[in-house]
């Protein structure tokens, strides 16, 4: 296994992959039932050869994720892994629930002390809520006595948000979704090389894609023709090839993804990758890219809407799920929701200003109803 130094102000060393518990194997189709024997043979299998990063939050299958680690790290475990949760934000109404929810977390947990504390899911909706509450002064305390060791954020929301939080306060980390279909969604490439650059660890998730980028995604399967590593090994080697990533999460469910995980990860790392393999890859974005429903460049043009509405956010989110389907529908209709009522694409009023100064003749108005319409 290979290890990565965790940002310049920590001295962690994490392992390359990390363990994300927020797809664990579950019982009779009910995902807050987890399937405890297999889960916990997952992760000693993967502390076995070498992972030492587990990743869970509150509301990980229905609050039963960390209640399942707690359970499992106590087997001798603990010592071995460093242990990564979250603060539920949307949960948070009054500086009161901060330390109630965090002191719930440990007890399910059954430790004194987290090693990595985020606060969940920061974005324009929810970033100024948790300022006005002095969450930063709050995480403070926690630094301070102990109970933290090291402290960031996960983040779903536009780059000038993201920039805006990491310049905020004194983050040793920030988790971000990032694969190389995401190069330019959310904070993207420009949002990993801002924070590293500031001294952060970048843990990516969704490294896949929800599951997309495990297989041939449609329309592309001819690529792979006489190639004998696999689309996930690729989508994985993607992201080690890169020096600001400090941790790949990646939600495993069977054993057998943990094993092909590992194997991955040993033949991954900065510059294993050929100028081959990454145009085989830029080939497949590419081309996937072409298959996008609406033909929008995200060139800006039509920006700033006068009603606060993210056009090419919208569309690419859109785009995405049309491309993909499946999970990818799912995630990017929960990434909708999450967006400020204003940005959302429900909020046009069909002024046509933007359809004016569009270089593509798109007919935006009509096509932010059908985003909508798939995703309310």
């Amino acid at each position: 296994m290979q290890y990565r130094p965790f940002g310049q102000k920590s001295d962690l060393r994490v392992s390359a992959l990390g363990f994300g518990c927020m797809r664990l194997p579950t019982l009779d189709g009910d995902n807050t039932k987890i399937d405890e024997d297999t889960a916990t043979d997952m992760l000693s299998e993967a502390a076995a050869a070498g992972i030492n990063y587990a990743d869970t939050a509150h509301g990980y299958h229905g609050g039963s994720s960390e209640r399942w680690l707690g359970r499992a790290l106590s087997g001798g475990l603990r010592e071995r892994l460093k242990v990564a949760t979250k603060l539920p934000t949307w949960a948070v109404t009054s500086e009161d629930d901060l330390d109630r929810l965090f002191e719930e977390q440990l007890e399910r947990l059954r430790t004194d002390h987290v090693d990595v504390y985020l606060l969940h899911n920061l974005h324009e909706g929810i970033w100024p809520r948790m300022q006005a509450l002095d969450v930063l002064g709050w995480l403070d305390g926690l630094r301070a006595d102990g109970r933290v060791t090291t402290v960031g954020f996960s983040f779903h929301g536009g780059y000038a948000c993201f920039e805006e939080i990491v310049d905020a306060y004194d983050w040793h980390m920030c988790q971000v979704q990032y694969n190389y279909m995401n190069e330019d969604v959310q904070a993207g490439t420009k949002g990993v090389a801002y924070a590293a650059a500031r001294g952060l660890a970048v843990v990516a998730m969704e490294p896949l894609l929800g599951g997309a980028l495990a297989q041939s995604p449609p329309g592309v399967e001819s690529l792979w023709e006489g190639r004998s590593d696999t689309p996930a090994n690729v989508a994985l080697r993607w992201l080690w090839n890169r020096p600001e990533i400090s941790v790949v999460l990646s939600g495993m469910s069977t054993i057998e993804q943990v094993r092909q995980n590992i194997e991955s990860a040993r033949q991954g790392g900065v510059g294993a990758l050929s100028e081959e393999d990454l145009a085989f890859i830029e080939d497949i974005r590419e081309r996937l890219r072409g298959f996008a429903t609406v033909p929008c460049t995200k060139c800006g043009y039509c920006m700033p809407c006068p009603e606060g509405v993210d056009i090419p956010g919208n569309f690419q989110l859109y785009n995405a799920a049309e491309v993909f389907g499946g999970n990818q529908r799912g995630l990017n209709r929960n990434l909708y929701r999450q967006l400020s009522p204003e940005r959302r694409a429900e909020s046009c009023v069909a002024c046509g200003a933007c359809e004016e100064k569009c270089p593509q003749s798109i007919a935006i108005s009509e096509e932010l109803k059908k985003v909508h319409a798939a995703f309310a």
